[in-house]
C-alpha cells in the first residue's frame, strides 16, 4: 500500500516539476549556479540547490524540496517546501500538499493543493479533483479535474475521464483522447476499448476480442442418421467468434464502413498502449491480428504481454503454438497460465493429457480449471467419465455445470438420461440448454418431436438449429421443403447443408438440381466431352464422401457419356458398400464385357438383399446354363421382390420352365 502511494505521489510531483518550472520562467535563478547538465550526479544538483537555498533563493528551495519528497526524506523536505510555499512558488505549494497527504493529514494537503490549484497548478488541481472524489464529493471534483484536463495535464484527463464513464457521460471519451495522445497508456488501453464497443455493440453485439481468442473449444457431434450423442472430443474451453457473425440484414454499409474505422482506430490505440508496455492491451492487440490471421506478428504481442505476466496472454501462445503442431511448447506456456490461475488453460492441459491417454493428470487439471471458477472444467470431467463409461460421475459433472449455465453440459445431461430412458427427465434439459443458445440441443429437441409425429415443433426447432449454422438440422428443413413442394427453399438448406459436409444433403441437392436438366442427347462418338454439371459435382461431392446412392448415380451418370471405367469404378465402390443397385449395375458392365461369372456373383449379392431385377437376370443365366430348377428358384424370388413388371416376366419365365421339366 505504501509502494503504491509513493509512487503515484512520484507522479505528480514529477509532472508538477516539470509543468510549473516551464510555466514560472521568470523565476528568480542564482547567477553562478548554470542549467543541470546531464552529467552533472544527483548529488552535484542536490548541493547546488541547497547551497542556493540557503541564500534564500526560492526556486532552489522549491526544487530541493522536490527532491527530497521524491527520495522518500520527508523531514528534511518539509522545511523547504514551507519556505517556497510562503514566497508564493506553486509548485512548492502543491509538493507540500503531497508531502502532508503521505503523512496522513489529507485535508490539510488538500488546503496547499487548492493554493497551488488557485494558482494555476494542474497537477495540484488534479491532486485536489482525487481528494474530493475519495470523499465522494463528485461535483467538486469534476471541477478540479475539468481544471487540470483544460491545462493539459494527461492524469487529470484521464481522472475526469474514469469519473465521467462512472457515470456513462458521453463526454468521457473525449477526455481518454487527450490523456492517450500525451501518452497515457492506460488511456489508450481505455480509449481502445470504448471505440471497440461503439463500433460492435450497434451492428454485432458485444465484442470478443482479447480473453475470448484466447479460449479452446469444446466438441459437439452428431452422427447423420439423427441419432442423439453428446460430445465425444475432450477439448479445453469454449473459443467464441473474435467476431459475432453479421445478420442476413444486416446495417447500411454507410454504417459499416464507420465501425470499420472505428475498430482500425481502436488497433492503433491498442497498438500504442501495447508498445508503451501495456499487457492487456498487448492481449488484445494479438487476439486481433490472430481474427485476421497474421499469426507471427500476434504471437510476438501474446509473447511480450505473456513475459508482463498476463495469464491469459500465455494462454493464447499456447493455442497458437498448439495449432502450430508445437504441442510441447503449448503446454509449457499453459502450464504457467494455468499456475497463474488461468482455467482455460488449465482446460487445455486436461485436453492434452486426455488425448495422451492419462486420464487421472487429465481430471487434475480439470478439476483445476473448476477451481479457478471455470465451468467448462466441471463440463470437461463429465466427458471424461463418459467416455469411460462412468455414467453416474458423469452426469454429477454434467448436472454442475449445467446449474452454473453451461448449456453444452445441460444438452449433454439430457442426452445421458435420454439414454437411460429418462425422457421426462431429458426435455427440460434441452429446453435449456437450447434456449441458452445451444444449437446442438435446439436440433435435439427436433428430433425428439419428430419422434412423436409432431412435425410442426420439429421443424420450428430445426429451422432455429439451421439459422445457427447446424448441418444436420438444414438438410432436416430442407427434407421438410421437398415434402411440401417448396423446392426454393429446400434447395437454400440443401446448399447450406451441403456446404457444411453433409453427403444426404449434396446428394438430395443434386438431385433438386438433376430434376431440372434436360434429357440428354445420343452419346456421338468423337464428340467432345461436356464439362459436368453442377448436380454432377455435387453427386460426386456425396459419392466422395461414401454416400451410396450417389456413388450409383455417378456411375450411371458416366456410363451415359460412354466412360464405362468409371461407371464401373463407381459401381464397385457402392457394391462394396453394400448398394444392391450398385451391385446390380456393376453385374451388367461385367456381363457385356463377358465376365458373366463374375457378374452373377455381383447379382447373386444383389438378390440376396432384395433386388427383384438382379434376381430374374440370375433366373435367365441359370436357364440358360440348363439348371432349370434353380432357375425357378430365382424366378420365384424374383416374384416375391418385384417390381410389378419384374414380378410379371419372372412368373412367365418359372411357368416355361416348369413345362420343360414336366416334358
Amino acid at each position: 500500500m505504501q509502494r503504491h502511494a509513493r509512487n503515484a505521489a512520484d507522479e505528480i510531483i514529477e509532472a508538477v516539476t516539470a509543468v510549473d518550472a516551464f510555466a514560472d520562467t521568470t523565476a528568480r535563478t542564482e547567477p553562478d549556479a548554470g542549467p543541470e547538465t546531464e552529467a552533472e550526479t544527483e548529488a552535484e544538483t542536490e548541493g547546488r540547490h541547497r547551497r542556493a537555498a540557503e541564500r534564500g533563493d526560492t526556486d532552489a528551495m522549491s526544487a530541493l524540496g522536490a527532491l527530497l519528497l521524491r527520495r522518500g526524506d520527508l523531514e528534511g523536505a518539509e522545511p523547504f517546501l514551507r519556505a517556497a510555499t510562503a514566497e508564493g512558488d506553486r509548485a512548492a505549494a502543491n509538493n507540500l500538499g503531497v508531502l502532508l497527504h503521505q503523512r496522513g493529514y489529507p485535508d490539510e494537503a488538500a488546503g496547499w493543493w487548492r493554493v497551488a490549484a488557485v494558482a494555476g497548478s494542474a497537477p495540484a488541481a488534479h491532486a485536489l479533483g482525487r481528494h474530493h472524489r475519495e470523499r465522494g464529493d463528485e461535483p467538486a471534483a469534476e471541477y478540479w479535474l475539468r481544471q487540470a484536463a483544460e491545462q493539459g495535464h494527461a492524469l487529470g484527463a484521464y481522472a475526469l475521464a474514469e469519473l465521467l464513464e462512472h457515470r456513462s457521460d458521453v463526454g468521457a471519451e473525449r477526455w481518454l483522447r487527450a490523456a492517450a495522445e500525451q501518452g497515457h497508456r492506460e488511456a489508450a488501453y481505455r480509449l481502445a476499448l470504448a471505440l471497440e464497443r461503439r463500433a460492435t455493440e450497434p451492428l454485432r453485439g458485444p465484442h470478443a476480442y482479447g480473453p475470448a481468442a484466447a479460449a479452446g473449444r469444446a466438441g459437439h457431434a452428431y452422427d447423420t442418421a439423427g441419432r442423439l450423442r453428446a460430445a465425444d472430443t475432450l477439448r479445453g474451453g469454449e473459443r467464441a467468434p473474435a467476431v459475432a457473425p453479421r445478420p442476413e440484414t444486416g446495417p447500411p454499409r454507410a454504417a459499416e464502413g464507420a465501425a470499420a474505422r472505428l475498430l482500425g482506430e481502436a488497433e492503433q490505440w491498442f497498438r500504442q498502449a501495447a508498445a508503451r508496455g501495456h499487457r492487456r492491451a498487448a492481449l488484445h492487440l494479438g487476439a486481433i491480428l490472430e481474427q485476421r490471421g497474421e499469426l507471427k506478428e500476434a504471437g510476438r504481442w501474446y509473447l511480450s504481454s505473456a513475459k508482463e505476466g498476463e495469464a491469459k496472454a500465455a494462454c493464447a501462445l499456447g493455442f497458437l503454438l498448439r495449432d502450430a503442431g508445437d504441442e510441447e511448447s503449448a503446454a509449457v506456456w499453459w502450464l504457467r497460465a494455468a499456475q497463474d490461475g488461468d482455467g482455460n488453460a488449465a482446460n487445455a492441459l486436461g485436453a492434452l493429457h486426455a488425448a495422451r491417454g492419462e486420464q487421472q493428470t487429465a481430471e487434475r487439471w480439470y478439476r483445476a480449471a473448476m477451481d479457478a471458477g471455470d465451468v467448462n472444467g466441471a463440463y470437461n470431467l463429465g466427458l471424461l467419465c463418459a467416455a469411460q463409461d462412468r455414467l453416474p460421475q458423469a452426469e454429477q459433472w454434467y448436472r454442475r455445470a449445467a446449474y452454473a449455465g453451461h448449456r453444452e453440459a445441460a444438452n449433454a445431461l439430457a442426452v445421458l438420461l435420454l439414454q437411460a430412458g429418462d425422457a421426462g427427465g431429458a426435455e427440460p434439459w434441452f429446453s435449456k440448454a437450447a434456449e441458452a443458445g445451444s444449437v446442438d440441443a435446439a436440433f435435439n429437441l427436433g428430433i425428439i418431436h419428430a419422434g412423436r409425429d409432431d412435425d410442426r415443433a420439429a421443424l420450428a426447432w430445426y429451422e432455429r438449429a439451421a439459422a445457427a449454422g447446424h448441418t444436420e438440422a438444414a438438410l432436416q428443413v430442407g427434407i421438410a421443403a421437398l415434402r411440401d413442394g417448396d423446392e426454393q427453399t429446400a434447395e437454400r438448406h440443401l446448399r447450406c447443408a451441403a456446404g457444411g459436409g453433409s453427403a444426404e444433403a449434396a446428394f438430395r441437392l443434386a438431385t433438386v438440381l438433376d430434376a431440372r436438366r434436360p434429357e440428354p442427347g445420343p452419346v456421338v462418338l468423337g464428340a467432345p466431352v461436356d464439362q459436368k454439371t453442377e448436380c454432377e459435382e455435387w453427386y460426386e461431392r456425396a459419392a466422395e464422401q461414401g454416400h451410396r446412392r450417389a456413388q450409383v448415380r455417378v456411375g450411371m451418370l458416366a456410363a451415359g457419356r460412354g466412360d464405362l471405367a468409371e461407371a464401373a469404378r463407381w459401381y464397385r465402390e457402392a457394391a462394396e458398400a453394400g448398394s444392391r443397385n450398385g451391385a446390380f449395375n456393376l453385374g451388367l458392365l461385367l456381363a457385356r464385357e463377358g465376365s458373366e461369372r463374375e457378374a452373377a456373383l455381383w447379382w447373386t449379392r444383389a438378390a440376396r438383399a432384395g433386388h427383384g431385377r438382379a434376381a430374374l437376370r440370375l433366373a435367365l443365366l441359370a436357364a440358360r446354363r440348363g439348371e432349370l430348377a434353380e432357375g425357378r428358384s430365382w424366378c420365384a424370388r424374383a416374384v416375391e421382390l418385384g417390381p410389378a413388371e419384374v414380378a410379371e416376366r419372372a412368373a412367365r419365365l418359372s411357368e416355361a420352365l416348369r413345362e420343360e421339366l414336366t416334358a
